[in-house]
């Protein structure tokens, strides 16, 4: 500091000294910004296996959810069949059905499931309109396909194999066994 005058004034240090200042100063900063732009590995370390915990925890759960839809499309599958069934055997009691679209000794149930979806000539209708049960023959979901197990109304309430006189009651070809210990096969 100089005293000249009365004034109090500040000498500027010599240039060499303020770039080595300036350069200390930039060196601090860049270390400072190396040290808080990332994580550890051991910060990774546990937020990886956090996720792997929760992934663990979380797979089981989407199975048995996939499980429970799917379960219940089968069900949802099955009634419109066996409706469709009913509805049929109903027309075919009331006379709506002509005894060309009903099969010997079939009483009162479709000869196959294609059958429902092609539909049946209505009896004295000379418009050629036709009785449609289902639009579609549902797809299994247990099996993906739309070959269904069937019973005739002769054969036996447990039987694998169809008779083939008629379509009493369908059921899945699956092997599986559901959520609450059943059988698919036997609901």
């Amino acid at each position: 500091m100089s005293c000249e005058s009365g004034l109090v004034t500040r000498q500027s240090p010599p240039k060499g000294r303020l770039r080595h200042v300036v350069a200390q100063l930039q060196a601090r900063n860049a270390t400072l910004l190396r040290r808080q732009s990332g994580f550890t590995f051991v910060e990774l370390l546990v937020v990886s296996t956090l996720l792997i915990i929760l992934a663990a925890a979380i797979a089981p759960m989407a199975k048995v959810t996939i499980q429970r839809q799917r379960e219940a499309e089968l069900r949802r599958a099955l009634r419109e069949i066996r409706t469709a069934i009913d509805k049929f055997k109903d027309a075919a009691d009331a006379g709506l059905i002509g005894a060309f679209d009903l099969k010997a000794g079939a009483e009162g149930y479709p000869a196959d499931l294609d059958l429902l979806v092609e539909g049946v000539s209505v009896v004295n209708d000379q418009s050629g309109r036709k009785l449609k049960f289902l639009r579609r023959i549902p797809i299994d979901p247990m099996t993906n396909s739309t070959d269904w197990g069937k019973r005739s109304y002769q054969d036996r309430p447990d039987s694998t194999t169809w008779g083939g006189q008629n379509v009493f009651d369908v059921y899945t070809k699956s092997e599986g066994t559901a959520l609450d210990g059943t059988k698919y096969r036997d609901w």
